[in-house]
């Protein structure tokens, strides 16, 4: 194991320990087990806010559990741990709090074991797919606990749609990065909410709502509100600890990068200066969110979290800010408010468009933010909550527009 990696372990295990000690003494274990079992059973579609649903212990304990589970995943397959495998536990620790569980990841986690049998590859090569890939969590969840099956049946029916789910996602992804050309940061978000539209469709002909709702937390504590800017502050310091009198010089190198996929800041950089990348994010999403008044629930946690994770795998302030302009942009155009679940996600989550700006510039990049608004409002209800990833599905329809006439201008301007 290389030594950056054993600094890798170590961070992401504090981060998960410190994750189930807010989940144990928010409200005592008891609760914290009580509410832990309870989002087992529940609803997982989007948007249902854990910390409502499961209390703060319930749902810190369940992301804390995924975390450690991606983790464990990771090395037992023999997978570096580097920017796309942070990326990964990140994401689903931030998803945990607001559509993930245990139960109703494994089905998918086997189903892309079964794909990789299938062609004769190892595990480790879909890895990544695999942790990503349970953003289609929420269809296991739906069919045991929503479409009125009961009993074995129901669990069994629910496990086989989920491993369908994830038999099909590897083929997918690839077809999916094609349309886009690594411009979209979320590809397995396009990926789910593409299979989405279809699990949606027979759901719906079978006579299944599928309509969304919305569970979300507008009375944060304090711990909500102060574990991530803790977990930004260790990232920061841990890596300038790293990375010692070198940190500027490699940053500098890092925000020159247009994060476009795959962007491994870990070795086109430094680890040290994605360490701190990670932290400035943290705290740069904490403080809009501070200044705007927004709330620090599961999920604006959870995009703060994924936004940090994708500072080691394509994302900087220099190609994010323009994206997240454009979304506020749109957001004060069309007369929304900035606290709204719609346009607080958004912002968070718009920055999987980060490569736009990164390597078409600035206005490009507040162009796509504004565009993304508008989409992934309304791309949620095509696949009815059953992709988490809703905003990666919207950015990489946006990713792909954008590309597709960028493209086309310049090859005609060559000709």
């Amino acid at each position: 194991m290389l030594a950056f990696e054993r600094h890798l372990y170590r961070l992401l295990g504090l981060v998960i320990a410190a994750f189930a000690l807010v989940g144990l003494i928010s409200g005592g274990p008891s609760e914290a087990l009580r509410g832990f079992l309870l989002l087992q059973g529940h609803a997982a579609r989007l948007i249902n806010d854990y910390t409502v649903i499961g209390g703060i212990g319930g749902a810190f304990l369940n992301a804390a559990l995924m975390g450690l589970l991606s983790l464990a995943l990771t090395r037992i397959s023999g997978v570096r741990l580097s920017g796309p495998t942070v990326a990964g536990v990140f994401t689903i620790m931030g998803f945990s709090l607001f559509g993930k569980t245990p139960l109703n990841a494994l089905p998918v986690m086997f189903g892309v074991f079964l794909a990789a049998k299938a062609v004769g590859k190892p595990f480790k090569n879909y890895l990544l797919i695999a942790l990503f890939g349970t953003a289609l969590g929420p269809l296991v969840s739906f069919v045991v606990f929503e479409a009125g099956l009961h009993g074995p049946a129901a669990l069994a029916i629910g496990a086989l749609a989920g491993m369908v789910a994830g038999f099909l996602l590897p083929g997918l992804a690839m077809a999916m990065l094609r349309l886009h050309e690594g411009f979209n940061l979320y590809n397995i978000g396009l990926t789910s909410g593409f299979f989405g539209l279809f699990a949606a469709a027979v759901l719906s002909a079978a006579g299944r709502d599928v309509s969304i709702r919305i569970i979300w937390n507008d009375s944060p504590s304090l711990y909500l509100i102060l574990i991530v800017p803790f977990i930004a502050l260790l990232f920061l310091l841990w890596g300038l600890a790293m990375d010692k009198g070198k940190i500027g010089e490699n940053l500098v190198k890092l925000m020159k990068q247009t994060g476009r996929l795959p962007s491994d800041f870990m070795e086109s950089a430094s680890p040290g200066s994605a360490l701190v990348n990670t932290g400035i994010l943290g705290l740069a999403g904490c403080a809009y969110m501070l200044a705007v008044g927004a709330d620090f629930n599961g999920p604006t946690i959870g995009g703060l979290l994924t936004l940090m994770g994708f500072a080691s795998f394509g994302k900087h302030p220099r190609n994010c800010a323009p994206v997240m302009a454009g979304v506020v942009l749109a957001t004060l155009l069309f007369g929304k408010s900035l606290v709204a679940p719609g346009p607080i996600l958004a912002l968070l989550f718009s920055t999987t468009l980060a490569p736009l700006a990164g390597e078409f510039g600035p206005l490009i990049g507040i162009a796509a933010g504004f565009v993304h608004l508008v989409m992934v409002e309304r791309s949620a209800a095509w696949h009815g909550g059953l992709d988490l990833y809703n905003n990666g599905f919207a950015g990489g329809l946006t990713a792909a527009l954008f590309v597709a006439v960028i493209e086309w201008v310049r090859s005609n301007r060559k000709n």
